[in-house]
Parts: structure tokens; sequence; C-alpha cells
């Protein structure tokens, strides 16, 4: 009975590479990663504990530990260009819960972009700020920029007086006010701090703004988006002091193991976007804007025209319309076109299940190998199905086809297939 029960599994996780391997991926939080990733997730390190900082563990065994991840916070450092690296948080919103506590107590306040705008949850009092007690407020937004509106919400700080400025966003079309931001800081003695998760991987490569050098004081990050790592948290400051504190909150204060296969692997990661991230990080952006315009000149409602579209891997697109975005997104996904529903500013909390707009992301895409010409054939298919009303078999017929050309990663140091399941023998 059991065997069987394996053999299913087996089964669905094939199936699930074979709809990958044949799809269009284009969720903006998600990428693929390289076979020398992988093999270092699948190593030994998973089955251990390291409970500790680096050279001083709780438990015996951790040598090959301690070497591993000295190397990854000194690529950190050369890649981020800054002087504090914690490593440890296992997600992003750990990262992100760790550097409230540092910094906040409950009753102070955080400002930052509600869910509408683009905010992230764990920004927000439905998950990790709101876990701590922490008073919110929003930032003021331009709806036709899809921005921080930077004068308004100074107003609204110099009222408020929060304790945290967080920027960054899960909808992020363009760069934040990060100068400005520190300013008001200092003014109200608040602290910056920046999630970067989105575009962590444009920073790497040097195609994004710089939050470090713009002046937040903390930046937090997953390294699994833009950034082709596996899943996993980082904090980045040049702040001794501040770092001493959200140190001290991740370990002991958040995390035990801290998933030593995935942080070993973030040092291949992070190798790989040393010596490919700009060229990746550029065509990301190119791509981006090639797909923003086509759909545009298409007829699509794609949001910020008069402002370039994007200078992310994001872009937006209001749907409601065609019917929204529940409905448009399960449309693509039956032609194997895989993006998400998501909330616009001027949504009604009521219908989040059917919100007006999708997001698409072409990390993954990039990653593969796709350049503009496959951008413009992408749109294409949009076209074709949602406003033409060609069938999904067809369109699903055609994005098989053009798969079979784009198979294996690129910016990698080996040339791997890209969603290979790897399986091996089973004793019956």
């Amino acid at each position: 009975m059991y065997f069987e029960i394996v053999k299913k599994i087996r089964n669905i996780l094939k199936e699930h590479h074979k709809f990958y391997d044949e799809s269009l991926p284009m969720i903006a939080s998600e990428n693929v990663s390289s076979a020398l990733v992988r093999e270092i997730v699948a190593s030994d390190f998973q089955h251990r504990y390291a409970e500790g900082d680096i050279g001083n563990r709780f438990y015996q065994g951790c040598k090959y530990v301690d070497e591993v991840e000295s190397i990854v916070v000194d690529l950190s450092k050369k890649l981020f260009n800054c002087s504090f690296v914690e490593y440890r948080p296992i997600s992003g919103t750990i990262a992100n819960l760790a550097a409230y506590a540092s910094i906040a107590k409950r009753n102070d306040g955080i400002i930052s972009l509600s869910v509408k705008d683009g905010g992230h949850i764990s920004h927000t009092e439905i998950s990790a700020a709101g876990i701590l007690g922490l008073r919110f407020y929003y930032f003021e937004f331009d709806q036709n920029r899809m921005n921080i509106d930077v004068d308004k919400s100074i107003k609204k700080i110099r009222r408020t007086k929060p304790r945290i400025i967080n920027l960054g966003a899960s909808l992020f079309l363009f760069p934040h006010p990060v100068k400005e931001m520190r300013e008001i800081a200092e003014e109200i003695d608040a602290i910056v701090v920046y999630d970067a998760s989105h575009v962590l991987g444009l920073i790497a490569g040097k195609q994004f703004q710089d939050p470090i050098r713009e002046g937040a004081h903390i930046v937090t990050s997953s390294h699994h988006k833009t950034f082709p790592g596996p899943q996993g948290g980082l904090i980045l400051t040049n702040d001794e002091e501040l770092y001493k504190k959200f140190k001290n909150k991740t370990f002991p204060g958040l995390v035990s193991n801290h998933h030593l296969h995935h942080k070993a692997a973030l040092a291949i990661a992070l190798l790989e976007m040393l010596e490919f991230g700009e060229k990746y990080a550029k065509q990301i952006i190119i791509n981006a804007k090639t797909l923003a315009e086509e759909l545009y000149n298409y007829g699509f409602n794609v949001l910020c025209a008069d402002y370039g579209f994007t200078e992310s891997h994001q872009i937006v697109i209001d749907v409601s319309k065609l019917g929204g975005g529940d409905k448009i997104a399960k449309k693509l996904e039956r032609a194997n076109i895989i993006v998400n529903k998501n909330l616009l500013p001027w949504d009604d909390l009521k219908n989040v299940q059917n919100p007006s707009g999708i997001r698409i992301g072409v990390q993954e895409l990039t990653r593969i190998g796709m350049k503009e010409n496959e951008m413009k054939i992408i749109a294409t298919f949009f076209k074709r199905l949602l406003i033409d009303g060609e069938s999904e078999s067809k369109i699903r017929e055609e994005v098989i086809n053009l798969r079979k050309n784009f198979k294996y990663i690129e910016y990698s140091f080996v040339k791997n297939p890209a969603y290979k399941y790897y399986e091996f023998e089973v004793i019956e």
C-alpha cells in the first residue's frame, strides 16, 4: 500500500514538472534555480542542525557548515556592497519580522503600502507586522504612477510619527522614494526598512535602485524571485548597531535551525549573480517593457503607459472589462499561461476573489532564455485568447510548441533542463 502512495506522489510530481515544461510560468514571485543550486539543496546539509553563529555552534559536527556559511556572508557583502548580513531567516516574511522586532515595540507605528496599493501582507496588520502589535498607517498612493505619493505621504508621516517607514512591495513596478523617506526618517527618528524581495535580483544586477546607497537603514528580502536562488531570506545593513539587534531577533529569536541546505545553495546563486546578474537583470527589464508595450498596442489596459509601463520584472493589467482577474487568470492557465489575479488600488476589498487586475512577471521566462521576440509572440497569445476569442486548446498547443525551444536554464555555470524531474530507484 505504501509503495502505491509513493508511486502516486511521484506521478503527481512528474505531471507537475511536465506541465511547467510545457507552460509559460509568469508568476512574478517565482523563479527556477540551476542544477548546481538543486544539487546543494539535495545534500546532507538538509539533515543537519547548526544552531548558533559561525564558529560558535551549540552542536558538534558543524565545521563544514561554518566554512560554507562564511562564504555565503562574504559573497552577500560583495554582491550587495554592504557591511553586515544576516542570512538565517528562512523566508522574506521572517526577515521582515526579525527587522521589525529589532527596532519597534508594541504600539509603535509602521507606515507601508496597503495591500490594495501593492503592499505585501507581511507589511500589514494581517501578518508579520500585526503579530508585533504595531499601529498601522498607509502611504498615500498615486494611482496613475502606481507609486507612493511622496508629498502627501510625508505630511502623513509628520503627523503620525511612525517608528518604521516600510518601503518595497508585492506589486512593484518602479523604484520607491528611498532618499525622501530617509530624510523624513531623520526628522522624526524613524527607521527605513526596504523589502527588496521582488527586486533583489535587479538590485544585484545593478538595474534597479540601490536602497542601501539611497538611505535605507535595513534591507530585507527573500532570495527566490528575480534573484534565482533557493527559498529563504536575507537582512542587509551598513549599521552595526542595527545588525546586532536584528541578528539577535533572528537567532535565537525567530529561527532555530535555518535550513542549512538552502543557505549553502544560496552561495551558488550568489556566485551566479556575481557572474551573470547584470546581463540577466538587463534582459528581464527589456523583456518586461517589450511585453508591456506589445500588450498595450493590442488594446490591453496595461497600467502606467505614460511612465514606460514598468522599470522592474512586473507588468500589471486591468482586466475588469474582460471579466476580472480571477476569470482571466484561470482562462490563461487552461492555455498553459500561468499568471496571478491581483488587487488594484480601486478594487473593493469585498471582492478580493475576483479583483480587477492580473500581475505578470518575466523573470522566469528570461531565465530559460526568452528575449524580445518571444515576448512579442506571447503578447499575441494574450490577444488571440482574451480579445479575439480563440480557443484555449489552440493557444495551449502553440505554447507547448514555443516551449520546445526553451528547455534549459541560462545565466548559470551549467546548462541544465529547467523543469526536469529526477527519479531514483525505489526498493519495494
